[in-house]
């Protein structure tokens, strides 16, 4: 019988890196209680951090742009625009 390889979703995974990285659970642990092996986990966590710093980098960029606009409001009501 073939077994049938789980897929996890981006929530479960982030749980299980945040289970090593705040909790401080072994990854030997966390892929034996998960089924996964260990280059998965790597993977995922490399994965998570080249992401979380894109994700970062956007609202920083999300940021700026809407103190822009407020000073651009501002100035209208000043008559400087």
């Amino acid at each position: 019988m073939v077994k049938k390889r789980k897929k996890y979703s981006s929530r479960e995974k982030v749980v299980i890196l945040k289970r090593h990285l705040v909790e401080k659970a072994t990854v030997s642990d966390l892929c034996d209680e998960y089924g996964i092996h260990p280059t998965v986990f790597y993977r995922w966590q490399k994965e998570f951090f080249e992401k979380g710093a894109n994700a970062l980098e956007g609202s920083l960029d999300t940021h700026s742009a809407s103190r822009l606009e407020r000073q651009v409001a501002f100035k209208k009501r000043l008559g400087e625009i």
